[in-house]
């Protein structure tokens, strides 16, 4: 399941889980978080960003220390 990364303090309804649209989220965190802010979540499978972007930005702290392609940016697929 994805589970939330930043801003840090974040915590999942473990009865609700992460959906496709919203997502309930706990913790000192939310109670500061605004409409429109951004949350970010670390990815359950590769395979979910993989399918859709050609290339990943690797990062490390708050440096981009590389970008890579994906499978479908090297023109590959799996079926």
């Amino acid at each position: 399941m994805p589970t939330p990364y930043l801003p840090v303090g974040l915590k999942l309804n473990a009865l609700e889980g992460t959906g496709e649209v919203q997502t309930p989220l706990s913790g000192d965190a939310a109670r500061r978080l605004k409409l429109g802010d951004k949350v970010y979540f670390r990815h359950t499978k590769a395979g979910e960003l993989c399918e859709r972007f050609d290339h990943l930005h690797l990062v490390r702290g708050a440096e981009v220390v590389d970008t890579v392609p994906t499978y479908r940016g090297e023109g590959r697929t799996f079926l």
